[in-house]
């Protein structure tokens, strides 16, 4: 047992940046009952009924609103944030959880802590950690974090490849695991079965992401015939959707262009619907006729809402031209990107359209 609970790295991905991060996190920043709660194996796991799948549903479109926008937050304020949004899902969640379903989910929360749990409040309390054993996990928690970053800078300098550094990081954490089976007594290691539960397989939780936000029509119009029927998010469920925020003069948006008239040409039978927003920059792309001809001479068979006001731009918190998302069929984010998808060959498209193939197939 206490191996299983140990040696299960958990991988998130990081809401401010959008790459995999480890779940190791003692600060409480780290928004991770906000992440888990929306996923069908945590509610399989958790044994809600079709009605309280319904009720969690409603409690994260409370919150999900104010925390897809805080991961353009300063760190301090975004901790701040998150910290207030999970407590107030937590309340909720109690008024919707039996008691055994709520001891589950903590205990799910536990684990996804990973070995930094071991440093939070209640392990302290429930474990009676000593404030000698406590300075022993910092001091060893630090040097783990120490040589992954060390091992991080070698891959990204190109002196490791990436399997050799994920077998570095592997027997790093490993490491740590023994040195804190070593720093906990025998009575200490006897309580953690019951403190962490029975171990689950996080892989398998594929959202983490919030519903993407409703379209915003106030200071918006769409264009393109295909857009006569004024589409929303919420009547797009049961399509993946790819939705691309752009300006149609600038280049790196442009360089984009071909990806999306592609995923529409190869895919939109399938079940994908590609939607573009076009916010301006500059005065030329605040002009609604020249946004219009751009679209028909860039090719653009699908929908386009014309977000002159920004307000689509400011609830969606983008921060930058071009910026491609991933929506699910049920409406989750899952994924996003950034900029020209293949620059510098990068094979960003290749990824993409990897994800929606993925999404389609769901």
């Amino acid at each position: 047992m206490l191996r299983i609970i140990f040696a299960a790295v958990v991988f998130w991905v990081s809401f401010s940046s959008g790459s995999n991060g480890a779940a190791d996190d003692s600060t409480g920043s780290t928004p991770y009952l906000l992440q888990m709660i929306r996923d069908d194996v945590v509610h399989q796991e958790l044994h809600l009924d079709k009605a309280q799948q319904e009720q969690v549903h409603a409690a994260i479109g409370e919150v999900d609103p104010r925390w897809w926008v805080s991961r353009i937050l300063p760190a301090e304020q975004q901790t701040i944030e998150i910290q207030q949004l999970t407590q107030t899902l937590r309340n909720r969640l109690t008024t919707i959880l039996n008691a055994d379903q709520q001891l589950r989910l903590l205990q799910l929360e536990r684990q996804a802590h990973g070995t930094r749990m071991m440093l939070r409040d209640d392990a302290v309390k429930t474990l009676q950690i000593t404030r000698s054993q406590t300075e022993r996990l910092q001091k060893q928690f630090a040097e783990t974090d120490a040589e992954v970053a060390r091992i991080q800078k070698q891959l990204n300098d190109g002196v490791l490849d990436a399997k050799q550094a994920a077998s570095e990081i592997t027997s790093t954490q490993q490491s740590e695991r023994q040195s804190l089976m070593q720093i906990l007594t025998d009575e200490q290691r006897n309580k953690l079965g019951t403190f962490f539960g029975s171990s689950f397989d996080f892989s398998a939780v594929r959202r983490t992401y919030p519903r993407a936000p409703e379209f915003v029509m106030d200071g918006s119009t769409w264009l393109g015939s295909e857009a006569s029927d004024s589409p929303t998010m919420k009547d797009l469920r049961g399509k993946v959707v790819a939705v691309y925020f752009y300006a149609f003069q600038c280049i790196n948006c442009q360089r984009n262009f071909p990806h999306y008239i592609a995923w529409h040409a190869d895919l939109a039978d399938d079940g994908l619907v590609v939607i573009g927003i076009q916010r301006p920059e500059t005065s030329a792309e605040a002009d609604i006729k020249a946004v219009t001809a751009a679209m028909r001479k860039d090719g653009f068979r699908f929908p386009v809402l014309f977000d002159k006001a920004s307000n689509n731009w400011n609830t969606w918190g983008n921060t930058m031209w071009p910026t491609t998302y991933l929506i699910d069929k049920d409406g989750f984010i899952r994924r996003w990107w950034q900029g020209e998808m293949n620059w510098q060959g990068t094979p960003g498209e290749q990824q993409m359209r990897e994800t929606i193939e993925g999404l389609l197939a769901e």
